[in-house]
C-alpha cells in the first residue's frame, strides 16, 4: 500500500466524518442507516430502504445533499406515474421553433424514489434503467445524468394493497437492501424535544462539507483500497454458500434461488467502502461481514417452505457467516 493512498484515505475520511457530524444536527440517532447511504454513495451505487414512514428517510437524503453541495430532487411514486414524469420530455417551443427537452427530475445528484412500489412495472422500469446506464435516452438523444448520480429508493413493508413489488431482476440492480426502524426510546424522546419534523430544513444551517468532485474522487478512491486473495476467496465463499443446499448450514435448505455474480461484485466494492468509511487502506474479514446483510438480503430468494415457516433471509446469513472460513 503506497503513503500516497494512505493520505487520501486518510483525507477522505475525515471529510466523511464532517459529514456524519453535519447530519447529526439534524437527524437523530439512524447512525447505522447514514454509514450504509455513504457507503453507497462512495461506492456508486443505489440504496433499497424498507420502512414504516415518517422516520427520517428522506430528511436523511435532503441533509446529505446539502452538506455534499449535490443537487437532491424527490419523486413520489403514484399509480399513475409516467416514465415521461421521471425522465422529461419532448415539446415543441414555439419561441424557438424547435422542440426542447424538458428535463425530469431524475437529472439530480441524489433522487429520492419514495414508495417506488406504488408505480407501474413500465415506469419502475425507467428508473432502474437509468440508474443502471446512468444516462436516459428519449427518441433518438441520449442524456447523462449529472455525476455523482445516486438514488435512493424507498418501500413502505406495511401496505400490500395498490403495490407492484419489484421483481428480482430490478431489486438486483441495488447494491444495498436496509431495513429502518423506530428510535429508541431516548432519540424519540430527543426528536420530541427539538420537534424536529415541524422544523424547516433551512434552520438547521447546516455547513456544506465536501462538493460533489469530491464524492467522484472518493469513488475512485474506494477503488484503490486494497483487498488481498485471501479475502476476495472469501467473498465468493459466502456467496457460493447461499446458492447450495449444505446441511453444515440448515438454513440453506430454505433457498430457492441464491445470490447472483453481482452479489460478489456488491460485497467485493462494498467491503472497500467501508473500509474508507473506517479510515482504513486495506479490506478486512470484518469489513466484508459488515457488508454482507445489506448486500445479500435482497438478492436470497426463500422457496416455498422458507416463506411458509416465516424464514428472514437475515437469519441465514447470519448462519452463512458464523459457518463460512473466515480467513
Amino acid at each position: 500500500m503506497s503513503k500516497a493512498l494512505k493520505k487520501e484515505v486518510k483525507k477522505y475520511n475525515e471529510i466523511l466524518k464532517k459529514i456524519k457530524q453535519e447530519i447529526a444536527k439534524v437527524v437523530v440517532g439512524q447512525e447505522r442507516i447514514i454509514n450504509a447511504l455513504l457507503r453507497g454513495i462512495i461506492a456508486d451505487g443505489h440504496v433499497l430502504v424498507e420502512g414504516v414512514p415518517g422516520i427520517a428517510k428522506t430528511l436523511i437524503v435532503r441533509a446529505l445533499g446539502k452538506v455534499s453541495g449535490c443537487e437532491v430532487k424527490r419523486i413520489q411514486f403514484t399509480v399513475d406515474l409516467l416514465p415521461t414524469d421521471i425522465l422529461g420530455l419532448t415539446i415543441y417551443s414555439k419561441k424557438l421553433g424547435k422542440f426542447i427537452f424538458v428535463k425530469g427530475p431524475i437529472f439530480a445528484n441524489f433522487v429520492i424514489a419514495d414508495e417506488i412500489n406504488r408505480a407501474p412495472p413500465k415506469t419502475q422500469s425507467a428508473l432502474l434503467e437509468a440508474m443502471q446506464e446512468k444516462q436516459v435516452t428519449i427518441g433518438r438523444h441520449t442524456f447523462q445524468l449529472p455525476l455523482p448520480f445516486f438514488v435512493m429508493a424507498t418501500q413502505n413493508p406495511i401496505e400490500t394493497a395498490g403495490v407492484n413489488p419489484l421483481p428480482e431482476a430490478q431489486i438486483d440492480r441495488f447494491l444495498f437492501k436496509i431495513y429502518m426502524y423506530y428510535p429508541n426510546q431516548a432519540e424519540e424522546e430527543k426528536i420530541m424535544k427539538h420537534n424536529i419534523t415541524l422544523k424547516k430544513f433551512e434552520e438547521y444551517n447546516l455547513r456544506t462539507v465536501t462538493s460533489p468532485k469530491q464524492i467522484i474522487e472518493m469513488q475512485k478512491v474506494v477503488k484503490k483500497i486494497y483487498i488481498s486473495k485471501e479475502v476476495e476467496k472469501y467473498i465468493v465463499r459466502i456467496v457460493r454458500a447461499t446458492r447450495t443446499k449444505n446441511k453444515a448450514i440448515p438454513l440453506t435448505k430454505y433457498i430457492e434461488y441464491g445470490a447472483s455474480p453481482r452479489a460478489s461484485i456488491g460485497l467485493f466494492i462494498g467491503s472497500k467502502a467501508e473500509a474508507l468509511l473506517n479510515g482504513s487502506d486495506h479490506v478486512t474479514p470484518q469489513h466484508v461481514k459488515n457488508v454482507a446483510f445489506d448486500v445479500l438480503r435482497h438478492r436470497i430468494i426463500l422457496n416455498y417452505a422458507g416463506q411458509a415457516e416465516g424464514i428472514k433471509t437475515d437469519k441465514i446469513i447470519e448462519e452463512i457467516l458464523n459457518k463460512v472460513p473466515v480467513p
